[in-house]
C-alpha cells in the first residue's frame, strides 16, 4: 500500500488510527491489509490535502454523514475559498513590500556605482500616497524612522511600502535648518481613504541624487539652485526628499542615497507655446 500509493507507512498508520483509511487485520499476525477501495481513497485524500483541508474535514467529506451532504461540503469549500483569498492577499502585500525594498537597493547601488549626481528634469508620474502633517525640528532621522507616522499607519488600518518621502514646505528653511511644516509621505499596500490621500507628481520636476550623509545635503540643494538659474528654471519653494536608502537600510551614512525633487517651470514657456499654436 505504501509503495503503490507513494505514501509513508507512518501516515498510513495514522490514517488507520483516525479511521480515515481503515485497514483490515488478521488475528494471527496483526498485519494491516487494505481493500481496493481503501487504495483509491489515497488520491482523493492527497487532492484534499493539496487544497489545504484538514484530516478531520477530509473524513467528514468522505464519510458524507448528515441529511444534506453537498450543502455541508459547499459551506466548507466556501470557507476555504475565503481563507485562501485572505492568505493570497497577505502574500501579495509581503511580495510588494519585499520587491519595493529590493528595487530601492538596486536603485541605490546603480546611483553609487555610476556616481550619478547630475541635475536633470523629468516627468514624475502621479501617485497616491498616505500623508501625515508634522513639524520638522531639524532631526532628519526622527522624521524618516517616524514613530508617530508608524502609529498613524496602524490607526488607519493600512501598511506601507517603498521609500519615505518628506515634503518640506520651504527650501530656504531646509537650507538654514529651521523648523518648518512638513508632510510625511509613503505608498500604502491597501486602498486609501480620500481624507488620508496626498497626490504626488503628475508634472515635470527637477531631480538630483545626493549620495552620502543627510547633513551634507545642503550642497546638493545649492547645486540644483545654480543649475536652475543657468537653465532658466523657476523652482517651487516646496521640495521633496525621497529616501532611496537611509537609516532603514544601513548605518553607513556614506552609502545613503536621497533623491531631491522640486517642481520646476520656465517662466514664459507657456506663453511661447500658446503663441506658436496661434
Amino acid at each position: 500500500m505504501s509503495k503503490i500509493c507513494n505514501i509513508s507507512k507512518k501516515a498510513l498508520r495514522y490514517y488507520d488510527k483516525i479511521n480515515l483509511i481503515p485497514s483490515q487485520r488478521h488475528d494471527y499476525n496483526n498485519y494491516r491489509y487494505y481493500t481496493y477501495d481503501a487504495l483509491l481513497a489515497v488520491p482523493v485524500i492527497k487532492y484534499y490535502k493539496q487544497m489545504g483541508f484538514t484530516l478531520e474535514e477530509m473524513k467528514e467529506f468522505i464519510e458524507g454523514h448528515g441529511t444534506n451532504v453537498y450543502r455541508s461540503i459547499q459551506r466548507s469549500f466556501l470557507s476555504k475559498i475565503k481563507e485562501l483569498e485572505a492568505e493570497q492577499e497577505l502574500i501579495r502585500r509581503k511580495y510588494v513590500s519585499v520587491k519595493d525594498w529590493y528595487d530601492l537597493i538596486l536603485e541605490a547601488e546603480t546611483v553609487i556605482d555610476n556616481d550619478i549626481r547630475e541635475v536633470s528634469v523629468k516627468y514624475v508620474d502621479t501617485s497616491k500616497l498616505l500623508f501625515l502633517d508634522q513639524t520638522y525640528e531639524n532631526d532628519i532621522k526622527d522624521s524618516i524612522i517616524n514613530i508617530e507616522f508608524t502609529n498613524f499607519v496602524e490607526s488607519v488600518e493600512n501598511e506601507i511600502t517603498g521609500p519615505v518621502i518628506i515634503q518640506f514646505s520651504s527650501m530656504e528653511d531646509r537650507l538654514e535648518d529651521r523648523e518648518q511644516p512638513i508632510k510625511i509621505l509613503q505608498k500604502t499596500l491597501m486602498p486609501l481613504r480620500e481624507e488620508n490621500t496626498f497626490r504626488f507628481g503628475g508634472q515635470m520636476m527637477v531631480s538630483c541624487y545626493h549620495i552620502g550623509p543627510h547633513e551634507q545635503i545642503h550642497e546638493t540643494y545649492k547645486k540644483i539652485a545654480r543649475w536652475a538659474k543657468d537653465k532658466g528654471y523657476a523652482l517651487s519653494d516646496e521640495v521633496y526628499e525621497r529616501y532611496v536608502t537611509d537609516y532603514w537600510t544601513t548605518s553607513n551614512a556614506s552609502k545613503y542615497v536621497t533623491e531631491i525633487l522640486i517642481k520646476a517651470s520656465r517662466p514664459g514657456a507657456k506663453e511661447k507655446s500658446e503663441s506658436r499654436v496661434q
